[in-house]
């Protein structure tokens, strides 16, 4: 897998992302191209701000035994797979604004590294290693873009 951690991965994905216009369309799915980036956003958002609750010590261990591997082992997602409250976006978004924010966050996980994410907990998994970070946010971004044909 390509890893969030490479700049050469990372170019590709800016190259990804800057090809999706506000009137790109999906492939799948019923989001529209910003409330797609602002769902791919979430993920950062719970690495970087205070924005999303953690869930209480219950909901984690049934997050960690069930759905953990899904979302940080090597499989796919599965077309229209349901997700997690905080990561339904319902409202319009800002194209602009929600690009804007996604390559700020993809460059902020460049710059601080492997070494920044190793051992670091998650909201809903308890500690990640630095590959299964890039797990999970490579492989949910590459999924949506991959949705919207890019």
């Amino acid at each position: 897998m390509k890893s969030v951690f490479n700049p050469a991965d990372v170019v590709e994905l800016i190259y990804r992302i800057n090809k999706l216009t506000p009137e790109s369309q999906a492939l799948w799915g019923k989001m529209s191209v910003a409330q797609m980036l602002a769902h791919v956003n979430v993920s950062y958002e719970m690495v970087f701000t205070d924005k999303h609750p953690r869930p209480n010590a219950f909901t984690r261990l049934l997050l960690k035994l069930l759905v953990k591997n899904k979302v940080v082992g090597p499989q796919p997602y599965k077309h229209n797979e349901r997700t997690a409250p905080a990561f339904m976006i319902g409202d319009a978004r800002n194209f602009e604004l929600e690009k804007t924010r996604l390559l700020s966050h993809l460059n902020q996980t460049l710059q601080l590294g492997q070494e920044y994410f190793h051992k670091k907990p998650s909201h809903s998994f308890g500690k990640l290693t630095a590959g299964e970070w890039n797990v999970l946010f490579y492989k949910h971004l590459d999924h949506h873009l991959t949705q919207f044909g890019v």
